[in-house]
């Protein structure tokens, strides 16, 4: 079986932020993980890309949403364009409005904290 694979929208170099812990989960639990963030260039050892599209791979596992809803809902073409089995809207980053266009949009939503999905604890990766 092949590693599974994540795009952590909103990834941090903060390690108090979720959007750090995150890449830090997802990495324990073996998956190739790629941070996307404008302006970073390095978290937590990992390349980040600037946007779903620099990301070198043709097919995501998951993409995991750490983002405001209004900047969000501008990515949801974005995140349309990569695909995913899965899109994590984390708690914080859903909107009505962003969930129904996500749905338009026929992207599979979760609304979940996608760290305990994968068997972590948010707390356990302290800053």
């Amino acid at each position: 079986m092949s590693q599974p694979t994540v795009a952590i929208i909103g990834a941090s170099a903060d390690r108090h932020k979720y959007g750090n812990k995150s890449v830090r989960a997802h990495l324990k639990q073996g998956y190739e993980v790629f941070p996307v963030h404008p302006s970073e260039s390095s978290i937590e050892g990992l390349t980040v890309y600037r946007s779903l599209a620099d990301i070198p791979v043709a097919h995501l596992n998951r993409i995991s949403v750490y983002v405001p809803p209004q900047i969000g809902i501008g990515l949801l073409q974005e995140i349309q364009a990569k695909g995913a089995d899965e899109v994590w809207f984390n708690p914080g980053s859903e909107s009505p409005e962003l969930l129904q266009r996500a749905g338009e949009l026929g992207l599979n939503i979760i609304q979940a904290c996608s760290i305990i999905d994968i068997g972590e604890s948010p707390s356990a990766h302290p800053g």
